[in-house]
This record gives structure tokens, sequence and C-alpha cells, in this order.
């Protein structure tokens, strides 16, 4: 018998039988669709767990701090000066196999007072591929030009870190108004000295003002008081314009933050504070960062907590897809009743079909490919449903409901892979459930088959 026959006969005898058949397929379609949307929410998940750690840094970045950065390092054996984070280390890290660059980062604690508001932040000079990055996250002006000149890109939360001078309170954080302050237009001066202010400002016996300068807002992130991003409360400059104004303004003195010498006397050189070692895949964060350690660094990576977060989200995605798959365990086990029902009302009819000579394979063939139409069909509305099911939840959930920070997405993402594995996987089920019964079917014995009622 041609496959094409085959086909078409097993069509026709499936919907000889209307009602049973429906019924069947519709215990498919709400398995599969069961299976789908579950996994659709452990995809949905993960995506929002992605998207929430890449808003906090990259997944391929590891930051590299120098050794006791809290405290004198615990390994007595170890010149503490070997992990000061210097030019040359970044050279190293670069020839690092899978690195493909390293950014330097030196923070520092800054006073600024723009028109009658004032606060202490911290500023951290980046470099200039950093700060190209952040140009297309700019609401206002642009990235610093570099050209010896320090210039501020703020984070568009910074206003509500200001200090109202007048009352001494923070305005935004009381009233929820935002400090009447233009950091694009108004003057800004800048204290770098900021231990000298205070003792300055409290009067201390010795004590004198620092120099105060007026520094030109570049550009300003995108985004209103209060909207939330990873440079929402950042405040950037050119790392090497920084380091100039460092070195010019405390002339040979102890730079806060920067460690000093055993004799207590500062280093002429400035050592960055964090150092950006980018990886080229997320999969060989783990192997750079081991290999950083080994030389007696610190480090930390986002990858590390998305590994453990990603497990957990397997094991609630297995579970789901648990839950669903008992729904079409049910429909298999109704499939088998369609096919064991149908060939003891079709056992006459099978009895003739092997007297007439049709081969016994074809006759198991036959009611096998009936099932795998009832799992076809099924699976096939099944996604169609679940496709629906998955823009009513997106219409009225999103992720944001699950993790803060990260782009806004729809809870329930469906890949193709999933449709289309679904419907071959409904299939595949349906043809097991109904292989059984197809031996049942090859084992009657044609006389008795023909004698039959």
């Amino acid at each position: 018998m041609k496959i094409s026959d085959l086909l078409l006969m097993s069509l026709e005898s499936l919907f000889k039988r209307k009602v049973r058949t429906i019924l069947t397929i519709m215990g498919v379609v709400i398995g599969t669709t069961s299976i789908v949307v579950m996994l659709s929410l452990g995809f949905g998940m993960k995506a929002a767990l992605l998207s929430s750690m890449e808003s906090m840094g990259s997944l391929r970045a590891i930051e590299v701090y120098r050794s006791g950065r809290y405290g004198e390092s615990t390994d007595d054996n170890k010149n503490p000066e070997d992990t000061y984070l210097t030019d040359e280390r970044i050279e190293e890290f670069l020839r690092m196999e899978h690195v493909d660059s390293v950014d330097a980062v030196l923070e520092t604690t800054v006073y600024i007072k723009c028109g009658g508001y004032d606060g202490t932040f911290t500023l951290r000079g980046i470099s200039r591929s950093q700060l190209e990055e952040k140009a297309e996250k700019l609401g206002q002006g642009s990235i610093p030009a570099g050209d010896g000149q320090i210039s501020f890109v703020y984070g568009n939360c910074i206003p509500a870190d200001f200090r109202n001078i007048r009352t001494g309170r923070y305005d935004y954080w009381e009233t929820g108004t935002a400090p009447d302050i233009d950091l694009m237009n108004d003057p800004v001066f800048v204290i770098f000295d900021v231990d000298r202010y205070m003792d300055y400002q409290s009067g201390a016996p010795g004590s004198s003002s620092p120099k105060k300068y007026m520094v030109e807002t570049a550009g300003v992130i995108a985004g209103e008081v209060g909207d939330w991003n990873e440079d929402s409360y950042s405040i950037y400059c050119d790392v090497e314009d920084l380091k100039a104004i460092l070195a010019k303004e405390f002339k040979g003195r102890a730079i806060p933050g920067q460690p000093l010498r055993k004799n207590g006397k500062p280093y002429k050189e400035i050592f960055y504070s964090t150092l950006l070692v980018n990886v080229d895949k997320m999969d060989n964060v783990t192997i750079v960062q081991q290999q950083i350690n080994a030389l007696g660094f610190e480090t930390y990576a986002n990858a590390e907590w998305l590994e453990s977060d990603m497990e957990i989200m397997n094991i609630i995605q297995a579970v789901l897809g648990g839950i669903g798959a008992i729904s079409l365990f049910v429909a298999a086990i109704g499939i088998t009743n369609t096919m064991m029902m149908s060939i003891y009302e079709r056992t006459k009819e099978i009895g003739i079909m092997k007297v007439i000579g049709c081969r016994i394979r074809d006759i198991q063939l036959l009611f096998l490919a009936e099932a795998g139409y009832i799992g076809f069909i099924g699976g096939a509305v099944g996604i169609g449903l679940s496709y629906l099911i998955s823009f009513v939840l997106n219409r009225f959930l999103s992720t944001e409901d699950l993790f803060y920070g990260g782009e806004s997405a729809g809870i329930s993402q469906i890949p193709i892979w999933l449709a289309v594995m679904s419907i071959v996987f409904a299939a595949l089920i349906a043809m097991l459930a109904g292989f059984l019964p197809s031996i049942r079917a090859m084992k009657l014995s044609p006389l008795a088959a023909i004698r039959a009622e």
C-alpha cells in the first residue's frame, strides 16, 4: 500500500467518528497548551532575569580590585604593591586569553555646589571607550571632549541627592519635588579636596579653604529624576582629566582613597580604583576570573550570581513543564482508549484487509497514522491557543512585576523552536500511545476477525 493511500485512508477512518475524535484531540490541545504556556513563563522569567542583570552591568565584565582594599593584605608574604592597579596591569590583563579589553576606573569624593543646593558625591573617572558607550544614553549634551579640560556627565537622578543649603533638607526625598537646578546651564562649582573643605567649614585650627573649580557639565543621562538605570546616580568624567586635576590639587599630599607607602607618604603615581576586564564570551568569565584571582587580586562578576540564579530558574521551569506534562499524559491515555475502541469496532475490517493480502506492517502503520493525526492536529491547535493565552498574559503582566530594572517585556515568551517542537512532540506522544493498540490489530486472527459481529 502506498504511503499516500495509507495516510488518506487513516484520515478518512479517523473522522468517521467525529465526536470521539474531536474529544480526544481536545485532550491533546489542553495538554500541549499546558506544557507550552508553562514553559513560556519559564522563558519569560529567564529573559527578565538576564535583562535585570544586564541593567546592573555587563555579564561579560569582571571588576578587579587591589588586594586588601579595605585594609592591609592578609597574605604576609605578598607585597601589597603587586596588586595595585596600574597601566602595566592593564597591559598584563590584555595579554590574557579571552580578554577583549580592559577599562580603568578611578573614584574620588567631590563636593558640588549648584545654586542654593550642594552635596558630596562620588566621581568616577572612566576611559574614553566607556564614555563613548554612555553617549547613546544621554538626554542632553555630549560626552567630555577629552581635551584636558575636565567636565562631568551626570546621572538623571543626581539632583535628588542635592541638599537645600538654606533648610539643610533633601527636598526630593522629603517632598518628592526635585531641586530647582539646571546642571546643563547653571554654574556648577566643585571642590576636590573634600576633607580640607570639611575642616575649614568646621573651623579646625590651621585649616584653609581649598580651591573651588567651576566645572562645565558635558551631558546628562536621559530620564526624569526617579527613573532608575545603571547610570542614574553616577557622575562620570574622563579618567585622564581626573588624574591630572587630582595631581594638581593635592601636589604630593595624600589623595583620599589612594594607598600610602609603609612610611605613610603617598606614591607619586595615582592608582586606579577598579579595572573592568571585558571577556569575549560569558562562558569564559569564570576562567579569566580564576586567573586574575591567582595573581592576588579581588574580583567580582555579575555572571557569578547569574549562574546560581539560572540554576534556580531551570528548576522552576522543569517544575512548570512537569505540571503541564501531566495533562499531556492524561491525553495520551485518552488516545490509547480511542485507538483500542477503534480496533474493536473495526475488527471485521482488519480481518478483510488481512485476507485480501494487506501487509501486517501496513495495518500497524494505518493505526499509528491515525494516532499521529490526533497528536498533530491537537498540537497545532494547542500552539495557536498557547499564543492566544501568551498574548493575554503579556497584555496584563510584565517582567517588571518580577524583577527590578531591565527592559519591560512580556512575562510569557514562546520561541519558534518551542512551537515546532511541541507539535512534533505531541504527534510522537500520540503515536506512542497508539503503538500498543496497533500491535493488537497486527495480532488479530483473520478468520476470527471476519466471523466477528
